[in-house]
């Protein structure tokens, strides 16, 4: 799965008077919004996350600052920097994410397939890893 991650460079209109960039669900989001939500004022050292989707689908942004997105398919991990506002890191379902590295001020915006469900989450890279596996959890 690590694989189908992807980061997508968002339009970006230039202008003096301060510039503008924005997405659209079939054009740089490869899946229907059902919920936005943001992390913000995450203290120095924080990480947030830790947790992989058996359903949801995501797209993360830094609208703010910077943080590093780790990702890890249960065999291979890999970092992602974000920080530009024209940037976006598409996550599918079953890749475990770490947010680390809140720069001061920063502002992660995250898009969802699918509206919040307790269920839909895995809080145990051990369940992750058996789940990945093909074993029951």
């Amino acid at each position: 799965m690590i694989d189908k991650v992807c980061l997508k460079q968002l339009p970006k209109i230039e202008d003096e008077r301060g510039n503008l960039s924005f997405f659209e669900n079939k054009n740089q989001i490869p899946f229907k919004i059902e919920r936005a939500y943001w992390i913000y004022d995450v203290p120095g050292g924080a990480i947030r996350g830790s947790h992989a989707f058996k359903e949801s689908n995501e797209f993360i942004i830094a609208l703010s600052g910077s943080f590093d997105v780790i990702l890890n398919d249960g065999i291979t991990e890999q970092r992602f920097n974000l920080n530009t506002s024209f940037n976006g890191l598409y996550v599918p379902n079953m890749v475990w994410r770490t947010l680390a590295n809140f720069s001061t001020n920063s502002l992660a915006l995250i898009v969802s397939s699918i509206a919040f469900d307790k269920k839909d989450y895995i809080t145990n890279f051990t369940d992750f890893k058996k789940l990945k596996d093909g074993f029951q959890v």
